[in-house]
Order: structure tokens, then C-alpha cells, then sequence
């Protein structure tokens, strides 16, 4: 019996950015099946609740994961968008509704045995990288479904897709990503990752399950965890938020914080 490593546990990748966005658009995540928590973080929906006066630029933070999304009003335009060490900005029309599936690190690759260093930093054609469930998406979806009929559908898909997995749970990858996950990133890839891989195992492991080195992993990992504690700006003024978090000094947090969501600190929690 395969025995789910605990990520989901360890690891709760956020998207704040909508909140900063225009009155007129939602964002929401909700749950899949419970059978389907350890490998699916959330599904989720992006939409305008009214037509916007102008296009709509949607800002993605890195957050480690690999997302499927499709938008619900043409359904046969699906895509992957891969692990991205950067943020990422969408430029979308002003009337729109996307729906999303978030995988888990690492479950992307264990569910369609596709390499995930493939589509990092990048999005593609979900039909030229899981045709099945491009062409699922494609007849399944239409516009006008409820939040419980979008869920009801993806959870018998992916129910019935991981019901015929063969899984790889390397115990030395799950043992050095949960190094990382427990330590919030904060730690030394080369000294503290020894769960019997050689460096060279365990970059190709990483880039294989996750889309990029577990140093750049570790980097996404405590800038999640920073962003889910919500500093304050008072916290943010004083050094010791930067070394808590592993960071040389306020300069290097600034530059790498800026990297992988797209504003300063100040900015992103509402100086």
C-alpha cells in the first residue's frame, strides 16, 4: 500500500494577490475529495463578477506547485503552468472565469509521469503534455456550472485517475523535501539534506518532482512561509524578521522577496 508522504501537512502555498485587485474580480480555492488532499492542494476559480472597464493584469507568486487551469467560457484552451522560481504576471481580458487545480510539490510528475524541470518557469498547452485530460477538460466543463458541479467533475476524474497510479515514493526525496518543509526553508541544501541521496541524486530528483533545485525550493518554501505569517510593518522595519528567515541582510530579503512576488515587503503588506 502506498503510504502518502504527509506534504500537505508541512506545506500551505499562498496566493495573495487578489486581494489587491479590483473590486469586481473573486478569487476562491475550495477543497477536492478527501482521498485526493495528499496529491491536490485546492482547486480554485478566478472571475470577474462583471465586465471590467479595461483588461485585467493577474499576478502569480511562486509557490512551488505545478497548476492545471482552463478558462470555464472556452474550456478546450487548458494549460500547465509549471514551478517558476519568479512571479508571473497574466495579461487577461476584462470579462473572464478560470478554474484551477493546484498540485502538491512533487505530485504532478507522480500522477502523469511527466518530468516537471520541463515546464518550469513556463505555461503550456495542457494537450501536448497530458492529452487525456486536455480532451477531458475540453468535453466536461461549459459555461454557467456551479462551484459543486465544477468539484463533483474533477473529483471523479483525478479519483479515478489516481485509483490506476504506480507510485514512486522515494523515501530519500520525501526525506529531504520534508527537511525542507519542516525547517520553513531555512537551512543548508548541502549539509543538511542527508537522506542517503549524493548531491547529483538529489538535484535530479528535485528537478525531476519539483521543476527546479532544492535550493531554489527552499528559497519558494520560507518566502511562503514569510508571506503566510503577514508581517507587520513594524516587524518588517526591524532586522530581525530578515535573519529569523535565514536571509544575509535586509537588502538580500527585499531583492529575492521582490523576485518571487513582484512589489517590495512594504508594498505587499500594505505600507
Amino acid at each position: 500500500m502506498y503510504k502518502n508522504p504527509d506534504i500537505r501537512g508541512l506545506y500551505m502555498p499562498v496566493q495573495p494577490t487578489v486581494k489587491q485587485s479590483a473590486e469586481r474580480v473573486t478569487y476562491q480555492e475550495f477543497l477536492p475529495d478527501n482521498a485526493l488532499l495528499g496529491f491536490i492542494y485546492c482547486y480554485w476559480q478566478l472571475r470577474t463578477t462583471i465586465p471590467l472597464d479595461e483588461p485585467f493584469l493577474y499576478r502569480v507568486v511562486a509557490d512551488g506547485c505545478i497548476d492545471i487551469f482552463f478558462e470555464l467560457h472556452n474550456p478546450s484552451e487548458n494549460f500547465v503552468m509549471g514551478f517558476c522560481k519568479k512571479y508571473t504576471e497574466f495579461p487577461l481580458e476584462n470579462s473572464f472565469n478560470y478554474v484551477g487545480v493546484r498540485f502538491l510539490p512533487t505530485m504532478f510528475p507522480q500522477l502523469f509521469k511527466v518530468n516537471a524541470s520541463e515546464l518550469s518557469n513556463r505555461f503550456e498547452n495542457l494537450d501536448v503534455v497530458i492529452p487525456g485530460t486536455a480532451q477531458f477538460i475540453a468535453s466536461a466543463f461549459e459555461p454557467g456550472l456551479s462551484l459543486a458541479e465544477i468539484k463533483r467533475r474533477l473529483d471523479d476524474y483525478f479519483l479515478h485517475w489516481v485509483a490506476g497510479i504506480d507510485f514512486n515514493h522515494d523515501t530519500r526525496l520525501y526525506g529531504a523535501l520534508t527537511l525542507i518543509l519542516q525547517n520553513f526553508g531555512v537551512l543548508n541544501v548541502e549539509k543538511d539534506l542527508d537522506t542517503g541521496l549524493s548531491s547529483r541524486q538529489l538535484r535530479r530528483l528535485f528537478e525531476y518532482y519539483i521543476g527546479d533545485s532544492a535550493k531554489t525550493f527552499s528559497q519558494i518554501v520560507r518566502f511562503q512561509k514569510i508571506l503566510r505569517a503577514k508581517p507587520s510593518q513594524q516587524s518588517l522595519r526591524e532586522n530581525k524578521l530578515f535573519y529569523d528567515n535565514g536571509y544575509y541582510d535586509q537588502a538580500h530579503f527585499i531583492k529575492e522577496f521582490k523576485n518571487l512576488y513582484g512589489v517590495t515587503p512594504g508594498k505587499a503588506f500594505g505600507r
